[in-house]
């Protein structure tokens, strides 16, 4: 009885252990995607703790072992998901990117950052492979195909920003690998499912994607600059677009103009116009809505306005 005793003590304590006093529960993670799919955080080391926890929150209700090799699209695949948690596994995806693109990018080496979005990578395409029919297509035909059929846009976008991101640390190795008419293809449908989702993302995507290539391997600043132009109020380079940008509030989300600057005017050199774009991103109040990505995207504008003043200087 001692024994057995023993046991069920030592069985509490390790239950204690597992879930410390005061872990964020999966409902009080979902709270910070009070506003759509805009988590609600702030933009410093608070901030980032508040995400973590709720990964650990969205992984204990997944059910996910601690020695899961999240780095391994097969082992992630592998692993069995309740379809009715589907919209946590997104919801995981998402906040790799964030994690990383948003905190882990100001402090970690290119190879933790690059494990972290392999990591939110593996989870859009293990929330992509939860539904049977784009197992079936990608089976039948490719993966393409099945990216073009897919109806979940959050696993998409994540996936695809994910994998773009990690994609950038050795974009030879990507194009190599086949990564580009997948992610664009993902993309693509994004687009087509829904292309406000997260402020126009879809037009941030693609217009970064055809900037992002290689230019000897498909680089295509014309077709950035389409896409760019839906997200910009710029009639110098817009004026053959009709209805653009596409939407009053793309002036709100400050990482549309910063894309501008960073994947077309930088691109083309364009000195004096991208540190314009950039100083408005940094005269402007953040505002509320979107606290942290518009943060995020002023220390990004003051760091990419030092590389064209410094190139104005020349």
């Amino acid at each position: 009885m001692r024994k057995v005793g023993f046991l069920f003590l030592l069985g509490i304590v390790s239950a204690i252990l597992a879930f410390p006093v005061g872990a964020m529960t999966v409902d009080e993670a979902l709270k910070l995607w009070a506003e759509g799919d805009f988590i609600q955080i702030t933009y410093d080391a608070a901030g980032q703790a508040k995400l973590e926890e709720a990964m650990a929150a969205f992984k204990t209700a997944l059910g996910v072992p601690a020695d899961l090799d999240e780095t391994n699209e097969e082992a992630v695949g592998a692993f069995v998901v309740d379809p009715a948690k589907k919209t946590l596994v997104n919801k995981l995806s998402q906040a790799y990117y964030t994690l990383t693109n948003n905190f882990l990018d100001r402090t970690e080496s290119n190879e933790v950052r690059r494990a972290s979005y392999l990591k939110g990578r593996n989870w859009g395409f293990k929330s992509l492979r939860m539904n049977p029919g784009f197992v079936a297509l990608e089976k039948e035909k490719d993966f393409v195909a099945a990216a073009q059929a897919e109806t979940d846009t959050q696993a998409l976008y994540w996936s695809a920003s994910n994998w773009l991101r990690y994609a950038q640390f050795n974009k030879i190795e990507a194009v190599f690998a086949g990564v580009p008419p997948k992610a664009q293809a993902m993309s693509f449908r994004t687009l087509e499912l829904d292309q406000a989702y997260m402020v126009f993302g879809p037009f941030r995507s693609l217009g970064a994607y055809y900037a992002g290539l290689p230019p000897l391997m498909g680089q295509d600043l014309p077709q950035a600059l389409f896409y760019f132009c839906k997200l910009v109020s710029e009639p110098t380079y817009c004026a053959e677009c009709t209805a653009c940008p596409i939407d009053p509030s793309v002036s709100q989300y400050f990482e549309n103009r910063t894309f501008f600057a960073e994947f077309y005017l930088m691109e083309k050199k364009l000195w004096a116009d991208a540190a314009r774009i950039l100083q408005s991103v940094l005269d402007e109040p953040i505002g509320t809505k979107y606290a942290l990505y518009n943060a995020m995207s002023q220390e990004n504008a003051r760091k990419l306005l030092e590389k064209v003043n410094a190139e104005l200087k020349k």
